[in-house]
């Protein structure tokens, strides 16, 4: 059994964390893991992160962490930035694998299509280039310009922009994070610039609007604002002129860690490490004091200092949920009295309906947060949890070592902002089923009402009068399909991720189908829920991917799917519907999917075992409680 000494931040000094972590990990104890990202989170230093790379990476083959291979393309040193970088990714279990193009060595790494950078094959490119680097005319010599060059400078830039943006897109898959144009702190002609619509400032904007819509234009290509960066930082605060002088690096040693932390707030969504659901505390969290002694006239909570800071937090909240974040209670509370202050007092944000599960109760936090995650069908590691007591939150990350526990220091001033901060929270795109998850679990609660009502099973699935919709990809649909392969894990047959690009490409090159399938049933529309990708070799059609959401696991839905790629397969002239089952640790709910459904095993070896159908003696049928309808054609 592991003992790991349970150590208090506020009155250690580090040194002995160090220490501990260092006799763990000489003992081969995955426990030190944990320590790595207390001390991580407590000291975001260079030694710090420095010694945290060096003991994950030994600890790396023990650990569950999601590879990732990142190109980072530069006009500037980044090299001091990469610890820091490394070891907030191993922080949020990714494992990142980097490639640092040759210093302003960009445009010859784009242009060259075999170059190294599509020779390393990244899974992203990030794309550092500074205004001084990319357009010197207009932050060093725009004094020397009249109107007609600036424009001209300006359309330049944009078409070299577009350029290399779209050689990237055509010569590789990978996410693209494209850095915007740093504006000057001082420009050069001082105040006469703002009067001028061709003076630096505007000039550089019009190049950043324009950078924006060519992203906002092209599958898998993101803004990263490095402008706001340097001036919500400061620019006379961020910059350091020696250092750029001396070694080309722009950005000041207190600031290198804040450039890495904005990259990972892209890395997080990209990689699929993100929390699905933020489960709160009542008491000194959603609002000031405890309703339970000072009642619902006592809390603090509105407009006026100090209930201010709480109302803040609420609409941090409200920000999250219309992202598709999920929102929960888990509170010791008398549960009347909660409720009351949330359905009644004035100043509450958030009502019963924002709330997807609660939990106020005397209970164990932890059982509590377990019992939260599979009403919820979420992994443990969906979860975030936001508590104003320290020592909740040191009991939840010792049990449920798998949840993100986001700490708060006593401030309620700085709830907010911390919540804001949380990479995990990040997402890329928004689609309408994020926008519309709240109402989607809502009448998921009405379902297991009804269900508990129900005389049996097939009653139960009758009255539901679900309709299912099975479509063929299309550029409306993409998005959410690619979604769909990178964060369902519980019935996810393979679990192989895919991006928007690698799906168009896959039925572009005409050897495999990729399918959808929407579900609405008469507590509304559950959006598209499920993803089938098939590849035919011969009188073979491979089911590649097969994936439901975890909305709808257990309502049939599945042998409904299986039934129409038979049919499909069988259409199309092929004698036998194969396909994989990839154990994972996470979709135990998928294993005896195939031999549930009549499949023979065929063969079987570490990796997992390969399933068979024959399509020419054995069909799948389509429960009957379920209208399913196909759709052909054009459906974009």
């Amino acid at each position: 059994m592991i003992r790991i000494r349970t150590v208090k931040w506020a009155s250690v000094n580090t040194s002995d964390v160090r220490q501990e972590i260092e006799r763990l990990v000489a003992g081969g104890e995955v426990g030190a893991a944990g320590l790595l990202r207390k001390l991580w989170r407590a000291e975001q230093t260079a030694s710090s992160a420095a010694f945290v790379v060096r003991h994950y990476e030994t600890l790396r083959p023990k650990l569950d962490l999601s590879p990732h291979r990142l190109a980072v393309l530069r006009s500037f040193t980044v090299e001091p930035i990469v610890p820091f970088l490394r070891a907030g990714a191993f922080d949020a279990k990714i494992d990142l694998t980097l490639y640092l193009s040759d210093f302003n060595a960009y445009v010859q790494e784009i242009v060259d299509p075999g170059s190294r950078l599509y020779q390393f094959s990244p899974d992203c490119i990030i794309f550092a280039v500074q205004t001084r680097d990319l357009v010197p005319a207009l932050w060093s010599g725009v004094s020397r310009l009249n109107s007609e060059e600036v424009r001209s400078t300006v359309e330049q830039t944009i078409a070299d922009l577009r350029h290399w943006i779209t050689t990237l897109r055509q010569n590789a898959t990978a996410h693209l994070i494209i850095h915007n144009l740093e504006e000057p702190s001082l420009p050069s002609a001082g105040v006469l610039d703002s009067q001028s619509v061709t003076g630096q400032r505007s000039a550089i904007a019009q190049i950043n609007r324009e950078l924006g819509k060519i992203c906002a234009e092209l599958t898998n290509v993101y803004l990263l604002d490095y402008n706001a960066l340097v001036a919500r930082h400061g620019h006379d605060h961020w910059h350091d002129e020696r250092k750029w002088l001396t070694v080309r690096l722009p950005v000041a040693n207190q600031h290198l860690n804040d450039l890495a932390k904005e990259w990972l707030q892209f890395l997080h969504p990209i990689t699929g490490r993100i929390a699905k659901a933020l489960v709160v505390d009542l008491d000194n969290t959603l609002w000031g004091g405890v309703i339970g002694e000072d009642g619902l006239e006592g809390i603090r909570l509105g407009v006026e200092y100090p209930g201010a800071a709480y109302q803040e937090l609420q609409r941090a909240l409200l920000d999250l949920h219309a992202r598709g974040i999920l929102l929960a209670i888990c509170s010791k509370n008398n549960r009347d009295d909660a409720m009351e202050a949330i359905e009644k007092h004035p100043g509450m944000l958030l009502r019963p309906a924002h709330f997807a599960a609660t939990r106020i109760n005397w209970g164990d936090k932890s059982q509590n947060l377990r019992e939260i995650a599979a009403e919820l069908n979420l992994g443990l590691d969906a979860l975030a949890f936001l508590d104003d007591n320290p020592l909740e939150r040191e009991q939840v990350r010792r049990e449920l070592p798998e949840v993100l526990v986001i700490d708060v220091r006593g401030d309620a001033m700085d709830f907010a902002r911390t919540v804001r901060e949380v990479a995990a929270f990040e997402r890329l795109t928004l689609i309408r089923e994020d926008q519309q998850r709240g109402d989607m679990y809502q009448a998921q609660q009405e379902r297991h009402a009804l269900q508990a009502n129900a005389f049996s099973r097939e009653d139960f699935f009758r009255s539901l009068r679900q309709e299912a919709e099975i479509s063929g990809m299309t550029k409306a649909s993409v998005s959410r399909m690619a979604q769909l392969t990178n964060k369902t894990n519980q019935f996810n047959l393979t679990t192989r991720r895919y991006t928007e690009l690698q799906l168009m490409e896959l039925q572009r090159s005409g050897v495999g189908d990729c399918f959808s399938i929407r579900v609405r049933d008469r507590f509304g529309d559950n959006g598209l829920v499920g993803v089938a990708i098939t590849r035919r070799r011969g009188e073979v059609c491979e089911i590649d991917t097969f994936l439901l959401s975890c909305r709808v696991i257990g309502r049939t839905l599945e042998t409904a799917f299986l039934s129409f790629l038979a049919e499909h397969a069988r259409a199309a002239g092929t004698r036998y519907l194969q396909g994989w089952f990839l154990p994972s640790k996470k979709n135990a709910p998928a294993r005896d999917f195939y031999s549930r459904h009549g499949m023979e095993k065929k063969e079987e070896n570490s990796d997992g075992s390969l399933w068979s159908l024959d399509l020419s003696t054995t069909q799948i049928a389509c429960p009957d409680w379920i209208h399913l309808q196909v759709l052909h054609g054009d459906n974009e």
